[in-house]
């Protein structure tokens, strides 16, 4: 392959224009000949650069409001011809074809424009055909031609073609590849909004795709290459967080810090709340009359587990929660936002990471989930209802009180970001025992009392902290010994989606223990 390829001549066809006109520069001083499009052209000639029009290269002019301006047998036949054939040679010079070296193109701004809701119409408008062309022809035939998508490349091309005279093939085919990757992300974008647009959720092809915000140190384990991309998504969270402090994040932290936020998001500002987690599991969760309350109920559900665990809260963190909170190893905290003087606080932390969202997720937002398995993806839609949407039936002989069913919806709500199998037990609005990833209900069941007893004990407290608390469960008791195990942790409501063929043989286990249950119809399986 032809190394060090000198570029004479240039297409340059940009929506981005940040820094094309000093590109388009420093290529003329470098004897490269010119040929642009539209606002690109004027932008280049403006700036004093000789810049051919794309018509003198067609013999066509724009038309169709530009539609087809680049799709010609001049523009393409420069782009795919193999210099070193000699049937492509003897066609190019029949037809008067003229070899393009480097194509410069950036597409329009689809993804821009369906983040801002614009209409159908618009949003069609928007999709670029001409430059998708053009950068496909270009990286098929990257033997020849350079092709450039992104402007944090125009640097290295100049540097190379003053130090080199031109593009060795190796950048020549990272670019390519660079290339095709835009272009799929764009089509991905465009199938995806109609996909949605058209409500199309059955589509025969599906297609998923991000843009690089960082490698990470290593996957889950060290021997794992991980790189974190980022969907577009304005949706608040850790891809459109802004890091205050902190070395970098690993993919575990990710992945935990995700888990945290979307946790606190089910809960209204009004009602202070904060998660802590672990291993992607809430390991302690409160709410409070203010942050600082809601941090010490959720740290005392498990001490132990939270060292070292990820934070999350649902309002502003100030200085005196901040000041709380440093009191304990934690790896993450992250929250709409904190106050200077919570800042300052932590900035003596050198290691904590700090995240700023700006606000909250909205946890009934729509979207799609998706997850690899071998040779393939689960994709699915968004979980993004909790108890507040169902229509609540007790099925029990004593109804619960105010304040059972107050905590029973915070249970539900904590229990539906718990690892299947989930049991969670909470008592004045704080989680007083969790359960996680079990494959039995009742060990879920007996480990969250194990773990009250522990917490209990740490905070000089007799017995269990799940006596006379609620306990939530993701999914149905499939037999009465997973409600039993309840009761002897000392629950006096329950609350479970129902549906088992048990269901009379669960309910009566209740009415005999005296203890409240209702049913919400709505399954919360985590895996």
């Amino acid at each position: 392959m032809t190394q060090g390829l000198p570029i004479k001549r240039a297409l340059l066809s940009v929506f981005d224009k940040t820094g094309v006109a000093e590109f388009a520069k420093s290529l003329s001083e470098f004897g490269v000949e010119l040929v642009s499009t539209g606002g690109t052209h004027k932008l280049i000639a403006d700036a004093g650069v000789p810049v051919r029009e794309i018509s003198d290269l067609t013999g066509f002019p724009e038309m169709m409001d530009g539609r087809v301006k680049t799709l010609h047998p001049n523009v393409h036949g420069g782009l795919l011809a193999v210099r070193d054939k000699a049937e492509h040679a003897a066609s190019m010079a029949e037809h008067g074809i003229e070899p393009i070296d480097l194509v410069v193109v950036n597409l329009y701004p689809f993804e821009q424009t369906i983040a801002r809701g614009a209409s159908y119409d618009e949003t069609i408008e928007n999709i670029d055909i001409g430059g998708p062309a053009m950068i496909r022809s270009a990286a098929k035939n990257h033997a020849f031609v350079t092709v450039v998508v992104d402007p944090a490349d125009y640097g290295e091309i100049i540097e190379l073609i003053a130090g080199r005279g031109g593009v060795p093939f190796s950048l020549r085919q990272h670019l390519a590849a660079k290339a095709y990757a835009r272009t799929a992300a764009y089509d991905a974008a465009i199938s995806n909004w109609f996909a949605k647009t058209l409500d199309y959720r059955d589509m025969p092809y599906r297609s998923f795709t991000g843009t690089l915000r960082e490698v990470m140190r290593y996957g889950e384990n060290p021997h794992q290459w991980a790189g974190f991309y980022t969907t577009g998504d304005k949706r608040p969270g850790v891809a459109t967080a802004t890091q205050a402090q902190g070395k970098s994040l690993s993919y575990n932290n990710l992945n935990d810090t995700d888990a945290a936020f979307e946790l606190v998001s089910e809960f209204d500002p009004q009602r202070p709340a904060v998660a802590i987690i672990k291993h992607a599991n809430p390991c302690g969760f409160g709410l409070g009359g203010s942050l600082l309350e809601a941090y010490v109920k959720a740290l005392r559900t498990d001490p132990v587990s939270a060292y070292g665990g990820v934070v999350a809260l649902n309002g502003e963190i100030d200085e005196t929660v901040a000041a709380e909170m440093v009191k304990t190893f934690t790896e993450v905290i992250v929250a709409p936002s904190a106050s200077a003087e919570a800042q300052e606080i932590f900035a003596g932390k050198k290691n904590l990471r700090l995240l700023l969202t700006g606000a909250l997720a909205d946890a009934k937002a729509e979207g799609l989930t998706v997850r690899s398995v071998s040779g393939g993806l689960l994709v699915q839609t968004r979980d993004n209802r909790n108890v507040d949407d169902c229509e609540l039936k007790i099925v029990s002989k004593r109804a619960p009180t105010e304040a059972e069913m107050a905590d029973l919806r915070v249970a539900a709500k904590v229990a539906k970001h718990v690892k299947s199998n989930a049991i969670v037990y909470v008592k004045d609005g704080a989680t007083v025992g969790i359960g996680a990833g079990q494959m039995s209900r009742v060990d879920s069941s007996r480990i969250a009392h194990r773990k009250s007893i522990d917490a209990a004990e740490a905070a000089g407290i007799e017995g269990a902290l799940t006596q006379g608390s609620v306990v939530a469960s993701d999914a149905f008791f499939p037999f009465a010994d997973g409600l039993l195990s309840a009761v002897e942790a000392g629950a006096t409501a329950v609350i479970q989606p129902g549906g088992s063929i048990r269901d009379d043989e669960v309910i009566a286990a209740a009415d005999a223990a005296g203890i409240a249950m209702v049913f919400t119809g709505m399954r919360h399986f985590r895996h």
